[in-house]
């Protein structure tokens, strides 16, 4: 009688059809499952059963892919492997599908199929520990002499190793301890061996037969071990840990002749690396630092993620402009003239360049000042930073600071971390290689904060020329000298920029401008910029300063030139259209059509018919005839005009005055209307106004009040008391925009006065300031 086998399997198993691999009894593999047939048995026995038996899988090794879901189950091989499944990981992206990390019991055959869906479900017949103890009349003597040989191979292969690894030293125990009979399935699951092989190797249910098979692929793998060595033994003591063996269950790659060269050229590499820092010239505090850095770096193995870590910082300590500078340009006169070519108007900033120059021509040793360029958007804060550096001779490098919240964009990230990297400071030194660039901070006033820190605080380090002599990034961990970096940044307005940091910049104000310079700004840089980015020339298009007043003041309602220009865009398109469908037409006529052509000009005149530029296209354009943009040619490029309505209709009456409101993005001008009637004297305020714009308008009414008879202000009845059964409304378009703020207060004496004396408001002239009781006209502030 045969001894009970310790491993009784269900004689009903769900089967997984598993096509990466062949799972041997003893043998621990991952397998992922993706077809709906493997993804239902997941989901229904090992997600939602609670007992031991329900872990139990009939592994199937299926050689088509299962994740084609054919309709039809595929033919299954006869002989498979129980399995326990020891860990389940799932993900829904970028589909549904889960990983199986399952353990080899032992063998069984498929008796019969007994359902097919939602997943297969086979009675099996359980085959290992069948023939372990035999009883036919084969001896013993014969299966351990095969037993012995294979466990001879065994240690032989296994002594050929790194005994200090711990998954040798573990297999190696191994040998000892596990039953003989169960040493094939696990060697074989271990050595290199073909999936072909493997199934083999499964097939084999008779001991002796597995034995027999087995015992060649351990001759081999030794084969190989021993050419290995015989090709490697310069470094014999560091190959032999990743030759032939996979930890436990998975065998390894077997290292190329090319790692010699790849750990030549890292060693050459790092003899470079310590040259360069033995030749910079940074300072000793930093020089000291590499030097231990270089230490530790030869000193440590390749495969370590520090090893990348410490070779990306010394490579960076190397490549920083320590001492490396370029000499300024003190040529104030050429600097007067580069400066007014390149900007239009800007005095107080041009003025403030030119003394720098001055000074630094004077005294070599000037610490870079720090500058913050405060104004609307499109007057040409960032292009004068540009226009500053190509003066100075520069170089030019912009940080942008909009919506960074987070200090080590500015500070850096400290090395312990992983994906480490230098603040933006440090790697803008990098980029330009120079200690002495001109660093544009743009968007200064719209940092941000977060739980990563304040970049603000950050930055007053960076911006105070008593400290940065002296900056201190924290992936660096040493001292950088940014004293001679000419800071200069960008604001819209001050109010967001923290007190602390705007205390320690330099402030200009850069305003908006106004339509004289607009129109200058256009045919000096403008209009030519978009001539030469459209392929046009003088030629082909002229824009009268006409065109361009009525473009800014009917079309644009800016501080800045950006709408301007885009307009102006818009206008080179439309051209461009009908210079290149004239060139089409003319290469279609014979010379006899250019003659009798000649008289069809295309010529926009300001009296022609608003159609003019589509019905003239018919015409071909001589070359030599430029098109005119006038009035009407707008009209049909642009359409119609977005600011129609002229100021002094408004003004026409008495009763209105107009007021300047204040904005970050230039500021726009506000009308005040006021009416009287019969009543009991109130005073009615509309427009969405704020509670100190509503005392405004009550002071402005008692100052009136007060000095009616002087200013000779009556009402409806002749009467100097103003209120005297009248009823006063107020009223600031437009009604949906909320609105408060002191300094609407001379508008609306201004506005209420013309009400009483019954005289106009200047249409060309707007007005802003606080009111006091006494009548003061008080300066307005930004904030």
């Amino acid at each position: 009688m045969s001894s009970v086998s310790p491993i009784q399997i269900p004689s009903r198993l769900p089967l997984l059809l598993t096509h990466e691999g062949v799972l041997l009894p003893g043998s621990t593999m991952r397998t992922s499952v993706d077809s709906a047939r493997n993804l239902q048995l997941v989901r229904s026995r090992l997600l939602k059963g609670t007992s031991l038996q329900s872990t139990i899988l009939g592994v199937i090794p299926n050689t088509p892919d299962p994740a084609s879901d054919a309709q039809d189950l595929p033919p299954l091989h006869r002989i498979g492997t129980a399995a326990l499944a020891v860990q389940v990981v799932g993900s829904n992206w970028p589909k549904p599908h889960y990983t199986l990390l399952i353990t080899g019991l032992c063998r069984f055959q498929i008796v019969q199929v007994l359902k097919e869906k939602p997943y297969p479900v086979a009675e099996v017949e359980q085959l290992d520990r069948l023939e372990e103890f035999p009883n036919t009349c084969k001896t013993r003597e014969e299966l351990g002499e095969l037993s012995e040989q294979f466990y001879k191979y065994a240690v032989q292969l296994v002594e050929m190793l790194d005994m200090s690894v711990p998954a040798v030293a573990k297999l190696r125990r191994l040998l000892d301890s596990l039953p003989r009979e169960a040493l094939p399935d696990i060697l074989t699951s271990i050595i290199r061996t073909s999936n072909k092989e493997k199934l083999q190797i499964l097939d084999a249910v008779s001991l002796e037969e597995r034995f027999k098979m087995t015992i060649p692929l351990l001759v081999r793998q030794i084969e190989g071990l021993k050419l290995l060595q015989k090709t490697r033994k310069h470094k014999q003591d560091d190959d032999k840990r990743v030759i032939a063996i996979r930890p436990i269950r998975r065998i390894t790659h077997i290292p190329g002749a090319l790692e010699d060269e790849d750990e030549d050229e890292d060693h050459d590499d790092i003899v470079m690396l310590e040259k360069k820092i033995r030749t910079s010239s940074m300072p000793e505090q930093a020089h000291k630092v590499c030097v231990k850095e270089i230490k530790r770096l030869k000193k440590m193995p390749q495969s370590m993620p520090e090893y990348a870590l410490t070779r990306n910082y010394l490579e960076l300590m190397v490549e920083l402009p320590w001492n490396k500078s370029t000499t300024d340009r003190l040529d104030i006169r050429a600097a007067r003239i580069l400066l007014d070519n390149d900007h239009y108007a800007m005095e107080k900033l041009k003025k403030r360049v030119l003394e720098y120059l001055a000074v630094r021509q004077l005294k070599n040793n000037l610490k870079g000042p720090i500058l913050c360029f405060v104004g609307p958007p499109g007057v040409g804060k960032t292009s004068v930073g540009r226009s500053v550096a190509k003066t100075l001779g520069r170089e030019f490098h912009r940080i942008a600071l909009g919506g960074v919240c987070d200090q080590s964009d500015i500070r850096g990230h400290r090395r312990t971390y992983v994906g480490s990297m230098p603040g933006r400071i440090i790697n803008g030194l990098k980029t330009v290689g120079v200690n002495n660039p001109v660093f544009l901070l743009d968007e200064v006033d719209k940092l941000g904060k977060s739980l990563q820190g304040d970049p603000a605080a950050a930055l007053l380090e960076v911006l105070d020329p008593e400290q940065n002599h002296n900056f201190t990034d924290h992936y660096l961990n040493v001292a950088f000298d940014l004293s001679q970096v000419l800071f200069i940044a960008t604001a819209n307005t001050t109010a967001t920029i923290p007190p602390a940091l705007l205390d320690r910049m330099e402030i200009i104000q850069v305003p908006g401008y106004t339509q004289e310079e607009k129109i200058e700004i256009a045919h000096r840089h403008l209009i030519p910029k978009q001539l030469e980015q459209h392929g046009l020339t003088p030629q082909q298009i002229q824009i009268p300063q006409v065109t361009t007043l009525d473009i800014i003041t009917r079309y644009t309602r800016e501080a800045g030139v950006r709408s301007l220009d885009r307009k102006f865009g818009a206008i080179c398109r439309a051209v461009a259209v009908k210079v290149a469908e004239g060139q089409h037409k003319e290469a279609k006529l014979d010379h006899s059509d250019v003659a009798e052509g000649e008289g069809c000009k295309e010529h926009i005149l300001e009296d022609a018919k608003p159609e003019s530029i589509n019905d003239a296209t018919d015409l071909a354009l001589p070359p030599e005839m430029p098109i005119l943009i006038d009035f009407h040619a707008l009209k049909d490029i642009l359409g119609p005009p977005m600011y129609e309505m002229e100021v002094s209709e408004r003004l026409s009456q008495p009763g209105v005055a107009i007021g300047l409101a204040w904005t970050p993005l230039g500021g726009e001008i506000m009308f005040v209307e006021a009416s009287r009637m019969d009543g009991e004297g109130q005073l009615t305020l509309t427009g969405q106004l704020g509670d100190v714009m509503k005392e405004s308008a009550h002071l402005a009414i008692s100052w009136l009040r007060s000095n009616a008879k002087k200013y000779h202000l009556t009402n409806a009845s002749g009467n100097f008391d103003l209120l005297d059964n009248t009823d006063i409304h107020l009223h600031f378009p437009a009604g949906a925009v909320t609105k408060d703020g002191p300094s609407a207060g001379v508008t609306i004496v201004t506005c209420l006065a013309s009400l009483f004396s019954g005289r106009l408001v200047r249409s060309d002239v707007a007005m802003t300031g606080e009111i006091t009781l006494r009548g003061l006209v008080l300066p307005k502030e930004d904030s």
